[in-house]
């Protein structure tokens, strides 16, 4: 699968809530870190609960995609309760999995309270 379809179809595949096809495309060891809030996640079993747990009624789509090899940056829109949001997130690729995503939200905001402690500040 091309670097730029496997990004996609992690959107896709979070867009609607489809965490199986999520865990199927994303490294076990991946590492999500969002610098604006200082959370990471570590390992599939985390980064699926950070992004299932995510509160709200959202929604996202991709706006642009941009590939070079193994890297790829996104931006999408992400509209919860009415509100939309842009996020650009960038991609590092191994093995035809997604091994690290470093994602950054333009709009500050604090991060929502969740009863899981598979997050980590930095």
């Amino acid at each position: 699968m091309h670097a730029k379809d496997l990004v996609k179809n992690y959107w896709k595949a979070i867009n609607n809530r489809d965490w199986d096809r999520y865990e199927s495309l994303i490294a076990d060891d991946i590492l999500y870190q969002l610098p604006q809030t200082r959370e990471q996640t570590r390992g599939k079993k985390a980064c699926r609960a950070f992004n299932e747990t995510y509160p709200g009624e959202w929604t996202l789509s991709v706006v642009d995609l941009l590939s070079d090899g193994d890297r790829v940056v996104s931006k999408i829109s992400f509209v919860d309760n009415g509100t939309e949001q842009t996020a650009i997130s960038f991609f590092e690729l191994e093995h035809g999995l997604i091994k690290q995503i470093v994602e950054y939200w333009p709009d500050p905001y604090d991060p929502p309270k969740r009863n899981f402690d598979l997050v980590e500040y930095y």
